[in-house]
């Protein structure tokens, strides 16, 4: 039996365990794109900013009297440390995120401003993130993956039921990928509600390293190169659940520019008057395309 035999159940279980920490956001429609009934999912503004939050708490929320007594380790460039900081200060667990030396001071701060303990690694996000695990087997605290988790999942899953409550008959939806975590929760719980709708995973052409690894049929080594979208970009690490879930629920592959990005992020600060990032660029970027 596969994990994903239950992800439906247990996202209707997350969403249990998260409304009291999250925001329900808004799916709006795009009004000056009178030809295409076109809906964007505001979750840019999510507590953080990011959808990072839901899977963080519910992993959290999941965790034994135990593992909340030890605290947790986490890995991130930014969004996933957020929201592993947010959700230990709302459930009062003690947080530490590793975070590689390229990472941006305005990702950093709000961390510290949780009350969780930052370390800064030498390297990239993948030195990292070894350097996570290590400190989280040598202490026996819980590692809080940003994608390669069910509950992580599960909890990036609650936009999917969102979406389906907001938009009973979906032709399509575009969704960002870096890891899969995100794309894996909404194709969960869409597929299994909207059969028919189409999920289309949008990637950097500068960073496409789990369509390639899906192309292959095996988790392997991508080269990327510098990208927008830094929220999507990295490697994925072997064995992670999430290339079971993005075979099964990804219908189409679709491949942006950097000058895409920027065109989709300027298109939403001058006709929505939002200002996301470049992971959020990508996904309105392939739906132009």
């Amino acid at each position: 039996m596969s994990w994903l035999d239950s992800l439906p159940e247990d996202i209707a279980s997350a969403r249990q365990r998260i409304s009291p920490y999250i925001l329900e956001t808004p799916v709006t429609r795009a009004l000056w794109r009178d030809d295409l009934a076109l809906y964007l999912k505001c979750e840019h503004l999510q507590h953080t900013g990011s959808f990072k939050l839901r899977g963080a708490v519910n992993r959290m929320q999941c965790l034994t009297d135990s593992e909340r007594s030890r605290g947790v380790i986490a890995a991130s460039t930014g969004n996933h440390g957020q929201g592993v900081a947010r959700a230990a200060q709302a459930l009062g667990v003690r947080a530490t995120v590793y975070v590689p030396e390229e990472a941006a001071s305005v990702k950093i701060a709000p961390m510290l401003a949780m009350g969780t303990a930052v370390e800064i690694v030498p390297g990239d996000g993948l030195e990292a993130e070894i350097a996570a695990r290590s400190a989280a087997e040598a202490s026996g605290r819980v590692f809080i993956s940003p994608y390669n988790d069910p509950l992580v999942v599960a909890g990036q899953g609650t936009i999917g039921m969102e979406l389906d409550e907001a938009l009973p008959e979906l032709d399509a939806v575009f969704v960002s990928v870096g890891g899969g975590g995100l794309i894996s929760g909404i194709g969960g719980w869409l597929k299994h509600r909207q059969p028919g709708v189409r999920v289309i995973g949008c990637w950097p052409e500068n960073a496409p390293t789990m369509a390639r690894c899906l192309e292959r049929g095996v988790i392997h080594e991508v080269v990327e190169t510098e990208t927008l979208s830094d929220g999507t970009a990295g490697g994925v690490e072997a064995g992670a659940i999430t290339f079971e879930s993005c075979q099964a629920f990804i219908d189409e592959h679709v491949f942006v520019t950097e000058e895409e990005i920027r065109v989709a992020m300027r298109l939403l600060a001058v006709e929505e008057r939002w200002i996301v990032e470049g992971s959020a660029g990508v996904a309105f970027a392939g739906c132009l395309k």
